[in-house]
């Protein structure tokens, strides 16, 4: 039975990632993340507590995705934010979340999130303090803007997008790489 509970909140959370994805949390509805899932709404309840119980759980696994993918390592952090940038590519749910989760439900944090963006600024710091990152910006800056840059495509409006052409992945990462690496040196 264990083995059931665990299928049926597996899929409730593949489902829920897809509908909050594509609508957020105010605008996904409970009746087609159960149908998705193939379950009902009362295994959400049960499993989640509701309809924002079900996004947290998703937010959590989402962070772990990306604290888990994509480590920072301080000697390349352009690197990094390519890395971070291809992730997005990869899984365009995730920057859609992640902007979901700002504007509807910014006030719920994420403790590894913030451990992990504590541990990430500290290990910039060590580089800046060792002379191999610019001082320009404090280590907390510097980190959230790699994470934004990393996001730029993903985030850019159509019309930029239609502008400046950025179909080609490698040309993409290769621009990310150059800009993190205007900011770190």
């Amino acid at each position: 039975m264990e083995r059931d509970a665990e299928a049926t909140k597996r899929r409730l959370i593949t489902a829920g990632r897809a509908e909050f994805a594509a609508h957020g949390l105010n605008g996904a509805r409970v009746d087609r993340i159960a149908a998705a899932a193939r379950s009902n709404k009362a295994q959400i309840y049960h499993y989640f507590g509701n309809k924002a119980g079900l996004f947290d759980a998703v937010w959590n696994e989402l962070v772990e995705q990306i604290v888990e993918g994509v480590p920072l390592d301080a000697d390349d952090l352009p690197g990094f934010a390519a890395d971070l940038s291809d992730l997005y590519a990869e899984h365009p749910d995730m920057p859609r979340i992640i902007t979901w989760q700002r504007l509807e439900h910014g006030d719920a944090v994420n403790e590894l999130g913030i451990a992990e963006v504590r541990n990430r600024s500290a290990a910039i710091a060590e580089a800046q303090a060792m002379g191999l990152v610019s001082t320009r910006f404090e280590p907390q800056v510097l980190f959230a803007l790699l994470v934004h840059v990393a996001m730029l495509w993903a985030a850019a409006n159509s019309e930029v997008l239609a502008v400046v052409d950025m179909a080609d992945r490698t040309r993409r990462r290769d621009l990310i790489r150059r800009i993190a690496a205007a900011l770190v040196e």
